[in-house]
């Protein structure tokens, strides 16, 4: 199974440069935040595949505006052909009073609200965030930190994917599209990026 996923930083290639061909066999379209509403709903409009979304800390339009034909997956578990898949947007608070940031225990008491769901779903397979974790290719300044609470999710569940989004490729060294946490594969979808999901779903 394809599964696109999109943060940050809009597309020419997908967006500009649209042909059907390019998203025929995209199954599923995940967004990690920071992209303009009518983005988003460009993808549910001339794709066959679901859309579903996080907010990073510059959606703050959404509220008003939210993508249309898109599903907002923050503070829930979602499942797509058997796919257990979690949202939790926002980045780490630098600006007290801020739409979609949060101190780590701000963060932390949105993951304890879900213990129903995490234990109905019997845990997730993948996790959806904006910012990424704490010490694994986040940034040492307080905007681009992550959160340690998401590092205890992927001890606790050991989902098969973490994507997240936040950091942007032209940050410099910091960037890494891939990486590996215990059992778990780490994806920045800075822009987009397609992952072949395992398994015959």
């Amino acid at each position: 199974m394809k599964i696109l996923v999109l943060s940050d930083h809009e597309s020419k290639s997908l967006y500009e440069y649209y042909t059907p061909e390019k998203l025929k066999d995209i199954d599923l379209i995940i967004s990690c935040g920071d992209l303009r509403a009518n983005y988003l709903t460009f993808f549910a409009t001339f794709s066959h595949a679901p859309v579903y979304y996080v907010r990073g800390n510059h959606d703050c339009k959404y509220e008003e505006c939210p993508p249309e034909g898109c599903t907002c997956i923050e503070d829930d578990i979602v499942t797509f052909r058997g796919i257990r898949i979690m949202g939790l947007g926002g980045s780490m608070q630098y600006i007290p009073g801020s739409p979609n940031q949060y101190t780590e225990r701000g963060m932390e008491r949105r993951i304890k609200k879900m213990w129903w769901k995490l234990k109905k779903n019997k845990g997730f397979d993948i996790l959806v965030t904006h910012a990424p974790a704490y010490q694994l290719n986040d940034l040492p300044d307080l905007p681009h930190q992550g959160f340690s609470c998401f590092k205890a999710l992927m001890d606790k569940y050991s989902p098969k994917y973490f994507l997240h989004g936040h950091v942007h490729a032209n940050y410099g060294k910091a960037f890494r599209r891939e990486d590996r946490y215990g059992c778990t594969m780490v994806v920045n979808a800075y822009e987009y990026y397609i992952i072949d999901y395992p398994g015959n779903l």
